[in-house]
């Protein structure tokens, strides 16, 4: 299917928030209010898994069931290759900086020896963890990797194409009250994530699929217009982020992909999605960055200077674009290639 490039600039904004949600705490005089805004950017982790399992079901749910399971290997080695070679290449780093503090005689608790074939595995967020280390934001495609290896099953067992609306938009329903009522007691969607990631991705990855399902039998753009308006509002009264946020996000999602293409759009102008284009660099590599310039440029510790922080944006911005076109762009050609038969 022809890309939706409205969700690729939403994802590049998305890689954004994330970023800024990490390094808002060391900003100097940031006023309270774009902290506490910017405090909520974990969230945009569950728009990535709403929007993973859209995409994927529009470019592969038609394909896998009406080939079998025949066609899984091919999936899973182009999920593989999707995402696998950048994730090694940042553990890679992530070793780097360990081994210059050993080598200083530091100690950093973030790099256990012990659970590095984990995260090599992808699976170190599949109960086997108690803490998010090495690389932290590669918990979420820990997570992500476990769903590639349900969706075929799924694909394969369920024609979305032949199911009644009301069917999809309850199921969609239900596994985001499984959400909620797994993390009810939770303060927020970001809470515990060693505990309660792969819930919060499988849930929503599997309601991702549900609304690329609603999606290609284009509905009317009042509904999701009404209930991201609906969760807005429950959100303001006080309801639970566990229980609205995701549904908001789905709608958001829904909406996104119902305007895509038309003119003017701002999320389709050419900056806005190359940053949608190199965002998974951006994701992966920001958290490592930040630490390592820390430790080459931050000294004391405390809030950095605007100008500190806005060389670092910098960097991960031209780190993106190296890692996209010169390592996550060939090695997954390379991986595809070497994986014909």
């Amino acid at each position: 299917m022809t890309e939706l490039r409205a969700l690729t600039g939403a994802r590049g904004l998305a890689a954004w928030a994330v970023v800024l949600y990490h390094v808002r705490a060391s900003i100097a005089g940031l006023p309270p209010a774009a902290e506490r805004l910017l405090a909520k950017g974990y969230l945009a982790v569950d728009f990535f898994f709403l929007l993973s399992g859209f995409v994927i079901w529009l470019t592969w749910g038609a394909r896998l069931h009406d080939r079998g399971m025949s066609a899984a290997p091919l999936f899973l080695r182009k999920r593989v290759a999707r995402i696998w070679p950048l994730h090694a290449l940042m553990l890679g780093f992530a070793a780097a900086i360990a081994l210059v503090l050993a080598a200083t005689g530091r100690h950093d608790p973030a790099f256990p020896m012990a659970e590095l074939p984990l995260h090599l595995l992808l699976v170190q967020n599949w109960g086997f963890t108690d803490a998010l280390r090495w690389n932290d934001p590669a918990w979420s495609i820990s997570c992500e990797a476990a769903a590639y290896i349900l969706f075929p099953l799924v694909a394969c067992a369920v024609d979305g194409r032949r199911l009644p609306t009301a069917l999809l938009v309850a199921v969609a329903v239900a596994l985001l009250a499984v959400l909620h009522v797994v993390m009810r007691d939770q303060p927020s969607l970001g809470s515990d994530i060693p505990h309660y990631g792969l819930t919060r991705c499988l849930t929503e990855f599997g309601c991702g699929t549900l609304v690329a399902a609603l999606f290609l039998r284009r509905p009317s753009l009042l509904w999701p217009a009404t209930i991201l308006l609906l969760c807005c509002a429950a959100r303001v009264a006080g309801a639970p982020e566990t229980a609205v946020v995701p549904a908001a996000f789905a709608a958001l999602l829904l909406a996104l992909a119902l305007t895509a293409g038309r003119a003017g759009n701002p999320l389709e102008t050419r900056a806005i999605h190359y940053l949608g284009d190199i965002s998974y660099a951006t994701y992966l590599s920001h958290f490592l960055l930040w630490k390592a310039f820390k430790l080459a440029f931050v000294h004391q510790p405390g809030p950095v200077p605007p100008t500190e922080i806005a060389a670092y944006l910098g960097i991960v911005f031209a780190a993106s674009v190296a890692l996209y076109h010169l390592w996550e762009r060939p090695a997954q050609r390379w991986v595809n290639a070497a994986s014909l038969p």
